[in-house]
């Protein structure tokens, strides 16, 4: 018997899955870590409680299902993209963890702005304080006691995890990875020393950059494997939920409902510019092949949800949601524009509101939740008509991962207003999954045709009027314009 071990290491927590030789997900464990956000609404995380969140999580699945432990033939890792990281050659954080969501860098952005255009030419990404080529000067700009620059290490969490796994014997990240800092030329698939002039980032602080099913070294878990096993797959984790989607060929097209979202649609080895706000990236590399994407990337949906729970208190769980936004006033025309944090894809203003519209007397609690929901659709939405324009391609499916796709209101009403097949994947774990299910295809467990025929999906269709959707789309639209004047 033969089991792969994926772990996501994402905004909330970090997930740990087990793989059978057949590919089924038999184990899941899950340990939550901190949000440290400060009174400048600064979100940062504690880098060794990630860390030890990974090692816990993994135990904790290996105990449950009670697998051998020499069993187990490698471990794959998918992570919460752009969080940004700084430690030392020994494995010793510098600071906290700059988290995507963060926009503290957006002065070091504002200062590049003469550099935009080249800036995006050469990395496929608007100039945007979400990327880490602005957190890692931020971070290089305000950390104490910073040692000489051979000893700093700069990085996303991929690579701080295979840095601290490895016990420092190996520092990588993959393509897919490498694309999403800002400094990586799309190009040439190699660190831009330009661009890394332009943000005032040593080159020689930044990992070695591989293909996704690299062998990126061994590790035993801290202890908790008798031997150690090659970590064979390393992806950002809407990349590893692209490839366990099996959006495998150029046109197919996912979105990841997680605390954000990303819209993702592969363009095989066309490297699209996009001309209408998003973001040209690499899927991954496999075998030395490249594949690239067009991606929309949305701050919140998901945390649009916790927002609802934790900040409002309108509700004590995600599953009321569903009830409360079909018991509300269909004559109600509510708009909630999420921009907590500035709009991103395609509108990347960092220094919009979020806003309420079309208030009337009569808006309540069920007319807000729905607002709150229908706030997620309607960006993703705005992501896929400029993915319409940008690549020429007709979308005609619109696979979904993660745990908002539990909410039937929410898929329906995205598939209303995309007007697409709307496929939500059989499993939840789409990132773990993906992560797994490439570093056993790597060791040679599994056969990737296989792997993929068995998948089953449940999908929704188009049933909404269409006056009915583009009065939908025609408040939004207004919205946003008042929100960007």
């Amino acid at each position: 018997m033969g089991y792969i071990l994926g772990i996501d290491q994402s905004t909330q927590g970090t997930k740990a899955i087990l793989t059978d030789e057949n590919g089924r997900m038999v184990g899941r464990a899950d340990r939550p870590h901190r949000q440290i956000i400060n009174s400048q609404g600064w979100v940062s995380h504690d880098l060794e409680e990630i860390y030890q969140s990974v090692i816990a999580s993994a135990k904790d699945v290996v105990e449950r299902t009670g697998i051998c432990k020499e069993d187990i033939c490698a471990v794959g890792i998918s992570n919460q993209r752009e969080t940004t990281a700084i430690w030392n050659r020994q494995g010793q954080p510098l600071n906290l963890a700059v988290v995507w969501q963060c926009a503290r860098a957006k002065e070091i952005a504002h200062q590049k702005k003469a550099y935009g255009e080249q800036i995006e030419k050469k990395t496929g990404l608007p100039l945007s304080p979400y990327f880490p080529a602005a957190k890692m000067a931020w971070l290089l700009q305000n950390t104490e006691d910073l040692p000489d620059t051979a000893e700093i290490c700069l990085g996303t969490i991929d690579s701080w995890l295979i840095y601290r796994l490895t016990n420092g014997e190996q520092w990588k990240t993959d393509y897919s990875n490498a694309s999403r800092t800002q400094l990586f030329d799309l190009h040439t698939l190699q660190w831009s020393e330009e661009i890394c002039r332009i943000f005032d980032i040593p080159v020689e602080c930044l990992p070695t950059v591989c293909d996704s099913n690299s062998l990126f070294g061994m590790t035993d878990l801290d202890g908790l494997l008798p031997n150690k096993v090659p970590i064979h797959s390393a992806m950002g984790d809407s990349h590893a939920a692209l490839f366990g989607q099996g959006c495998h060929s150029c046109g197919m097209i996912k979105t990841t409902y997680g605390t954000g979202s990303s819209i993702m649609m592969n363009t095989g080895e066309n490297c699209i510019a996009s001309r209408h706000g998003l973001a040209t990236s690499l899927a991954w590399g496999i075998d030395g092949k490249v594949n690239y994407v067009l991606e929309g990337n949305i701050n919140y949906t998901g945390a649009v949800i916790t927002w609802l729970k934790d900040d409002l208190q309108l509700i004590q769980s995600p599953g009321e949601t569903e009830a409360a936004a079909k018991a509300a006033n269909p004559q109600d025309r509510t708009v909630l524009v999420p921009a907590f944090s500035g709009l991103s894809a395609p509108y990347w203003n960092d220094e919009a509101k979020g806003m309420l519209y079309g208030m009337t007397r009569t808006t309540g609690r069920n007319e807000i939740i729905r607002a709150a929901l229908d706030s997620i659709v309607l960006q993703i939405q705005a992501v896929l008509d400029a993915m319409n324009k940008d690549s020429g391609l007709t979308i005609q499916e619109l696979g979904a991962d993660g745990g908002p796709t539990q909410n039937g209101y929410l898929m329906q009403r995205q598939s209303d207003i995309s007007q697409l097949t709307v496929a939500i994947s059989d499993v939840e774990e789409l990132s773990a999954l993906g992560a797994a299910y490439l570093a056993g295809i790597s060791v040679g467990l599994y056969e990737k045709e296989k792997l993929f025929a068995q998948r089953q999906k449940v999908r929704y269709t188009p049933k909404m009027p269409e006056e009915e959707r583009q009065h939908k789309l025609k408040d939004w639209n207004r919205a946003v314009e008042l929100l960007l004047r």
